[in-house]
Formats: structure tokens, C-alpha cells, sequence
């Protein structure tokens, strides 16, 4: 399985008991030296959408950009991990039995518009919840980094207890261990309930940590002055992406679905994402432009004149790169402003939490644990 910028069509997945296989089309695939060179951190998420579970979807959709914009202050002697995500879904009678009820919806990714598309599509239906098993198929089938530094993080949440099915989840933890991967677990209910239904002691053997949340509340969003100001500049620097081949056009379009995903959730979560476009983990090269030329400068030598926007097709390529050129310093600029912005904005929520108190849902637990995980790997978090 190859890391980086990834966009799969799921044609068929069967996995059996033993073992996760995964037959996909894989219709391009960039790859991303930083994911090679770089120190890593990646973070798998494993969500329950049984039934009962409507309110664990509803909040990791309204939490992930948050989620994203925390992994982003950390560094690693003094450089920016690069960030992965890998997305998993269990418990739903959808998916195949002889699969343990399993199915791994993204592997791990730079592709954050990817993980949001998939996240929004998930849907909950019945199912028998198995933890062992997701535990062990992601341990088994992402592809996880090897150096000394990487960060490598699952999160499972759910209901059930821990150690249904007929795969243990002592042996699926020491697995994980074993290659240096947190299992971190969520409980979605009573904190005694989750500790007597095993899922303490599967983070306590998976070297993680154990939270419970009230996956039925709503999220609390804090609105800020600062949320118009960045609001503006999103549309601004939405305009300052080039799409090229084959999936530039509808990797534009769904940019701004995913957009608009994370306003459906609320205004506040909109902001969220924006604020994650202007960092460096929003990675785009695969299908925009501007990006690629930073890291590739003889781009335009190596596609032709139809996999350009069509306003960009009757240009001579000196006139294409000036175009480039002039977007590329835009977005920049566009960028440091967001970045100044978001700082501001986040300094006003944090004044209002220690009034009002920090939110009991899926986002602050995964948020707490990043932040006292990353200590004990020599991390340091930006303020």
C-alpha cells in the first residue's frame, strides 16, 4: 500500500477472519516525500456505526478539523511531522460478516478532504461491535511508519464491551505495542461502565489512554471575532488552486463540498477547517497546481496542454508559470494571515473555556491524549 495522496475507489472489500485483504482500484497516487523522508505522526480512527451510534459519527465530523488543527502545533525537533490519517469503520450489519463486521475506509493519508468525504458518508446500522479485530486489522494493514520518531496513534470509540468477538484484544494490543502504536480508547457511556466492559484495560495494555464521553451531546462551539476575517480569506485563497489531470477538476469541486460539509455542522467547525487549509498538513499537490510547482519547479514540462483548466490552455507556458507564480504568493500571504487570525481566535476560545469549562466529547478526548503523548515522544505542541 503506498503512502501519500491517495484517491480509491472501493470496488470490493473482503477480509477474513484471519486477516484484512482489501481489493481497491487505485486511480492515482502521488507520492509524497515528505510522508517518506519526514518524521510522521499517524492517527487511526476507528469508529463503532452500529445503530446506536449516531451521535460518535455526528461529533468526530464535527471534531475532526480541530483534531487536525492540534496535531499541527506539534514539532519534532523543531521540524513539522508530516500528518496521516487512516479512517475505519466496524459494527455495521452493511458490511460482511465474514469480515468481523470491518471495513478500513481510507488507509492512512495525507488527503485531509479524503478522510472528510468519507467521514460524512459514513453511515450507523445494527451490527456486532468487535474490538479485537478492527484493533488488529489496522495494526496489520496500514502502513506504518518505522522510524524511532513517528508518532503512531489508533483511537477506537464505541459502546459494546471491549472483548467481543473471537479475536482477543489482549493479543491485538500487544501487537500494536510491539510496533510502537497507542491503542487509546473511548467508551461512549458511564466511565464505571467502560472500565468494567474492558475498555480501560485495553488502552491500559495498549500503553494509551482511557477517556469516556457522551457521544449523544452536542458539540460546543464558541464563535469568535475573528471567524468573518477568516471566513473571507477562505474564499480568497479558494480561488488561488490550479486543478491538473485527470482528477484536478473534481478535487477542486470537492474541496468546496467538503467546505460546505463542515459549515452543515456549524458555523464555528467551518472556521475549524479553515483555519487547517492554512497549514502545511493540507497537502494538495496531487491535483493542485501551485502546490506541485513548489515541489516539483519543471512541472509543466511533464503534462500536456489538456490536463489544464481550460483557461490555462491556450497560455504559453511562460504565461502558465506567471500565473502560478502570481497565485502562489497570494495563497501565501492569504496564509499568514489565517495563521495570524487563527492564533487570535484560539486564544479567545481558550479564555472562554476556563469559564465555561472543556467540552466532554470525541475531540477532547483525542485532543488531551495527542497533546500528553506527544510529551512522552519529545514532542513539543506551538501555542
Amino acid at each position: 500500500m503506498v503512502s501519500g495522496l491517495l484517491t480509491w475507489k472501493y470496488d470490493m472489500i473482503q477480509l477474513s477472519p484471519e486477516k484484512e485483504t482489501v481489493t481497491a482500484t487505485l486511480d492515482q497516487v502521488h507520492h509524497s516525500p515528505s510522508a517518506r523522508d519526514n518524521t510522521r505522526i499517524q492517527v487511526a480512527i476507528l469508529l463503532d456505526t452500529s445503530n446506536s451510534m449516531d451521535g460518535l459519527i455526528d461529533q468526530a465530523k464535527s471534531r475532526l478539523w480541530n483534531i487536525i488543527n492540534t496535531l499541527t502545533t506539534l514539532k519534532y525537533q523543531g521540524k513539522t511531522p508530516t500528518i496521516e490519517i487512516a479512517l475505519y469503520e466496524y459494527g455495521n450489519d452493511g458490511l460482511s460478516p465474514a469480515s468481523n463486521f470491518i471495513r478500513q475506509v481510507t488507509p492512512l493519508t495525507t488527503d485531509l478532504d479524503l478522510i472528510s468525504e468519507k467521514l460524512f458518508s459514513l453511515r450507523t446500522n445494527g451490527g456486532q461491535e468487535y474490538c479485537g479485530a478492527v484493533i488488529r486489522s489496522a495494526v496489520q494493514s496500514l502502513e506504518w511508519g518505522h522510524h524511532e520518531a513517528d508518532m503512531k496513534l489508533v483511537y477506537i470509540a464505541g459502546n459494546e464491551p471491549f472483548n467481543q468477538g473471537g479475536v482477543n484484544y489482549i493479543s491485538a494490543t500487544e501487537e500494536a505495542v510491539n510496533k510502537n502504536i497507542f491503542i487509546n480508547t473511548i467508551f461512549c457511556g458511564d466511565k464505571g461502565e467502560g472500565i468494567a466492559t474492558k475498555w480501560k484495560d485495553g488502552a491500559d495494555k495498549g500503553r494509551g489512554k482511557y477517556f469516556n464521553i457522551d457521544s449523544d451531546r452536542k458539540v460546543d462551539f464558541v464563535e469568535t471575532p475573528y471567524d468573518k476575517l477568516i471566513e473571507a480569506c477562505n474564499e480568497r485563497i479558494n480561488t488561488t488552486y490550479i486543478g491538473y489531470g485527470t482528477y484536478g477538476a473534481s478535487k477542486k469541486k470537492n474541496q468546496a463540498v467538503q467546505d460546505a460539509n463542515a459549515k452543515s455542522i456549524s458555523s464555528a467547525n467551518s472556521i475549524e477547517r479553515y483555519v487547517s487549509k492554512s497549514k502545511a498538513a493540507y497537502k494538495n499537490e496531487s491535483w493542485d497546481l501551485v502546490e506541485r510547482s513548489k515541489t516539483d519547479p519543471a512541472v509543466l514540462k511533464n503534462i500536456s496542454k489538456s490536463d489544464l483548466p481550460k483557461e490555462l490552455q491556450d497560455k504559453t507556458t511562460a504565461e502558465i508559470q506567471k500565473v502560478i507564480e502570481v497565485k502562489s504568493r497570494e495563497r501565501d500571504s492569504i496564509q499568514k494571515e489565517i495563521a495570524v487570525l487563527g492564533k487570535k481566535r484560539q486564544q479567545y476560545i481558550d479564555q472562554t473555556m476556563k469559564k465555561t469549562g472543556t467540552p466532554d466529547d470525541l475531540g477532547t478526548a483525542i485532543n488531551q491524549s495527542i497533546i500528553q503523548l506527544a510529551a512522552t515522544k519529545g514532542y513539543t505542541a506551538e501555542k
